[in-house]
């Protein structure tokens, strides 16, 4: 995955597998077992976050130790979900509301860094959760795919 309507199309592809899908652990269990760490999903979503870092159409924004940006508005084709990636290491990042859940993918890429516990692969937020995004023992991307593209920071 080389440019940015690539990386769309491949995000397209799996969020129709999970639009009208609850976020919830069975959906978090299903897209490990199904486009987990060491799928081909999970290789090519990868290289697509490196390149678009690389090229400089991911993580575009910095502030508070954390390299951020939203790299699509949620729209038709990607069933409604917006799409942000973080570069993250060794920090906590802002805390926030998922009024209608979140879905991540942790994508390592120093260390055996996690992200809020949980090692490469899939986590699920249910909708009204909220945390403090945490990365620990190392360094990783983590792609965001928020329904309606909803999200409340916590003042």
């Amino acid at each position: 995955m080389s440019d940015k309507a690539a990386f769309h199309e491949a995000l397209a592809a799996l969020t129709g597998q999970i639009a009208g899908r609850r976020l919830d652990r069975d959906l978090q269990t299903w897209l490990n077992q199904t486009h987990g760490q060491g799928s081909d999903a999970y290789r090519q979503l990868k290289a697509g976050c490196l390149a678009g870092v690389a090229q400089g159409w991911l993580c575009e924004r910095e502030g508070g130790g954390i390299r951020y940006g939203r790299v699509f508005q949620a729209d038709d084709a990607l069933h409604r979900f917006s799409v942000d990636v973080v570069d993250m290491q060794d920090i906590a990042g802002p805390h926030h509301t998922h009024p209608l859940g979140e879905i991540d993918l942790i994508m390592p890429l120093e260390g055996d860094a996690t992200f809020d516990g949980h090692p490469a692969g899939w986590c699920v937020y249910p909708p009204g959760s909220a945390h403090r995004p945490t990365v620990a023992q190392g360094r990783s991307l983590v792609l965001y795919l928020l329904p309606e593209g909803q999200i409340q920071f916590t003042r």
